[in-house]
């Protein structure tokens, strides 16, 4: 935000009625030294940043959709799958957790596979590497 006030700042001084430097660096200057004294006070008071930008929200819980954070953040289900697949997660099934940061973005934990899972898997690996094989052997047959 600070970036977008900083250019807005510059470009007026460019482009409007003050076109001399000095006003641009001067508001310039004034934005910066107004960030940094904001960011420290505010790390030394977590309270009044938390109050400020309020909490995280937990929107997927053990694997479970908590629908009324959802309406609370006015997140909809297709955003939080859109926001999975831009992450690599091809469907909210395989997601344990999802939290939406005070910052907005959205942070996913995928559930890991127990061990009965991963066994399933190798051994559904196998059998269609089976089938390809008998395939193959019945096709050179005919």
């Amino acid at each position: 935000m600070v970036l977008l006030l900083l250019s807005n700042t510059v470009q007026n001084a460019i482009i409007g009625d003050d076109t001399s430097v000095t006003g641009g660096l001067l508001g310039a200057a004034v934005l910066l030294v107004t960030n940094y004294v904001m960011v420290r006070f505010f790390y030394t008071h977590h309270r009044l940043e938390q109050v400020l930008e309020g909490e995280a929200a937990v929107l997927i819980e053990n694997g479970e959709i908590v629908h009324h954070r959802c309406q609370a953040e006015l997140i909809t289900i297709t955003e939080l799958e859109l926001q999975a697949r831009k992450q690599g997660i091809e469907s909210l099934d395989q997601v344990m957790t999802a939290t939406l940061e005070t910052g907005g973005s959205l942070t996913f934990v995928t559930k890991k596979p127990t061990v009965e899972e991963k066994r399933h898997l190798e051994l559904v690996e196998r059998l269609r590497t089976l089938e390809t094989r008998l395939d193959q052997a019945l096709s050179t047959r005919r």
